[in-house]
Parts: C-alpha cells; structure tokens; sequence
C-alpha cells in the first residue's frame, strides 16, 4: 500500500482536530480523501478547508468508498454503527473514545472486526504520547517496584463552547464516558482489568452523571482511587504508587508532557516530553503502519482492552443509576450481526 487513504465522518471540533493532524502526516504517504457528515453544506465546506477531495451528505455513504481507514468524530452514540458500517465494508476503523456506548456494543464491532480480518481501535490517543511510552517503559524496568495504588483525577465545569453532547443523555453525554474513562484506560493500562469495582455518581437535572467517583481493587491487592466531575474545577492527573517509590503524570493527564519521579533514594526526578502539534497525530501515524503492514490491532490499545473498559464503565453506570436512553431500546443494526 503506497499511501494510506483516509474518510473522517463527522465535522466537529475532534474532526477537526484530527484533519489538521492527518493533512500534516501527507508527506509521510498519508492522506484525506473524504468527509461526511449529515449536512451536506458542512461536509463541502470541512472537505474545502482540509483538502479532501470528496464530501459527503450522509454518513453511511463512507463506507462505500475505496478508503483504507475510516476515523469516527461523532457522538457516543453513534460510534458501534458508523463502525460496523465500515468495518463491514472492509475499512479499517479508528474511533473516537469511548469506543461504544456499552460493553455490547463493543462486543458486536470485536466481533465484525474479527470476522472480516479488519483492523479497528478505539483512539485513546493519549497512550502514543511520548510521555506515556517512557512511563510504560519506567513501569516495565520495575523503576518504582510493584504498582500498589493509583489515585486522581480532574474537574471541569463546561463552558458554552464545549460539546453540546455532554449534557444530552440521547447522545451518550455525561462525565464518565467523556473524561472519566481516560483515568479508567490508564488504570487498565498499568494494572489490567480490575477485580471489583465502587461506584459513586451524582446524576444531574439534564439526565447524565455530573460526578463520579470510583475505587478499583486488582488481582494481588493493588487499588485505583479515581474521580472525575464537572461541578468542580480541578487539573487532571494522576500518581502511580509503586513499593519503591512514585510517578505523577502532570495535569492535563490526558496530554501529559512532563512526569515527576521519585525513586528509591527519594530523589525528586522532572522529565519533559514535548509533544508535537495536538498530539492526536501519534495515534494517526501509528494507525496508518499498522495498516499498511496488514494487521488488526494496535498492541498499545487492543480491542480485548477496549472491551474490558466498556465493561469496567458500564458496572460504575449500573451502580450510580445510568441508563441512556437508547439502551432501553436497543437498535437491531448494532446489536445483532448481519444475516
């Protein structure tokens, strides 16, 4: 494959985000070829400022399309059917986190990945960050001996011009699955899937949770302590508890540029990992080798892991009392495969 080509469906501020990233990566073979979104007009006029050379007015028209990679930039609740569209036409899927709405969800796009041999991740991009890949690496070198305990998290209180989604459960809004499940990745990422999981939420006016908190016990005893709300104001980060000593990933936690080391002489250790453009284009440039290369995963976010967070996700919405709307009547073309 000598260039790997590109559809964005969606033309929000992470479609946009993500054009921008995509349209730098040109000269390392990488390209947008198309966009689509429900309004026509905004699909024309998103195509004419990226440079894509097609548009289209209706989301499932992408997967028609000779496209090697699809990236999903829409709501929540939208992410299992726009995928399984694709994957179901052969093109590798990239989308937007959280991967689905709930763990069933996810189970029926696994499994239409797997049955068509077609590549698909969720983009927690954060994990391709530089300062990410040099924590994986100081926690596989044993730097701060065993992991024991997680803890932290972030607050924000939305502002006109965030997404319009966050308070609208018809669209999968809510803190915990917009914010919440970067603590809840990186917990599985350090400790794996976890044991048992507490939950505590409030359930705002509009219908979707406004904060949440959760302790998460592992295999062999070690906890996360996580808690994300947009009723308060806090920067987002997070300390890794190890026997022999700590890490702290910097605020914001889900672009961290910089982590605080204590070893164990208890010596203070700052390392900056300086991030190119928004930092979405490691992911993009991961995405399009493993492509290229013909395979169906990304091993820094496997889709077994993707399917093990929604699960974590959907235990904390059951114990705090979240049930989004189109999950009390399910639709026939996600939930169920094609006969």
């Amino acid at each position: 494959m000598e260039r790997v080509r590109w559809g964005i469906v969606g033309t929000g501020r992470m479609a946009s985000t993500i054009a921008t990233e995509i349209v730098a990566l040109r000269d390392q073979g990488i390209d947008l070829v198309a966009v689509a979104s429900r309004d026509a007009a905004r699909a024309r006029e998103f195509a004419t400022k990226f440079g894509a050379r097609q548009s289209l007015g209706d989301p499932a028209a992408m997967a028609t399309l000779p496209l090697d990679a699809v990236y999903i930039a829409t709501p929540h609740v939208l992410h299992a059917e726009q995928m399984l569209a694709s994957l179901r036409a052969g093109q590798a899927v990239l989308c937007e986190k959280p991967f689905t709405l709930n763990a069933a969800q996810a189970e029926v796009v696994v499994d239409a990945a797997a049955d068509g041999s077609v590549f698909a991740m969720e983009a927690m991009w954060t994990r391709f960050l530089p300062a990410v890949v040099a924590l994986r690496e100081l926690l596989a070198a044993g730097t701060i001996g065993p992991v024991r305990m997680i803890t932290g998290g972030g607050a924000f209180i939305p502002e006109g011009s965030q997404p319009g989604y966050l308070l609208d459960p018809a669209l999968g809004g809510g803190v915990l699955l917009d914010a919440g499940v970067y603590l809840v990745s990186l917990a599985s990422m350090i400790l794996g899937t976890p044991a048992a999981v507490l939950a505590q939420g409030l359930i705002g006016e509009t219908g979707v949770d406004e904060q949440v908190s959760m302790l998460m016990s592992y295999p062999g005893g070690a906890q996360a302590q996580l808690y994300v709300s947009m009723r308060a104001r806090r920067s987002p980060d997070l300390e890794i508890l190890g026997e022999a000593g700590r890490i702290r990933i910097a605020a914001p936690v889900f672009r961290p540029a910089r982590l605080t080391l204590w070893g164990r002489d208890g010596q203070e250790s700052v390392r900056d990992y300086p991030i190119n453009g928004t930092g979405y284009g490691y992911q993009i440039h991961a995405v399009s080798a493993a492509v290229r290369r013909g395979e169906r995963e990304c091993p820094t976010m496997p889709l077994s892991e993707s399917l093990s967070i929604m699960r974590t996700l959907d235990e904390v919405r059951r114990q705090i009392g979240l049930q989004y709307p189109s999950e009390r009547t399910p639709t026939e073309n996600v939930h169920a495969k094609p006969r």
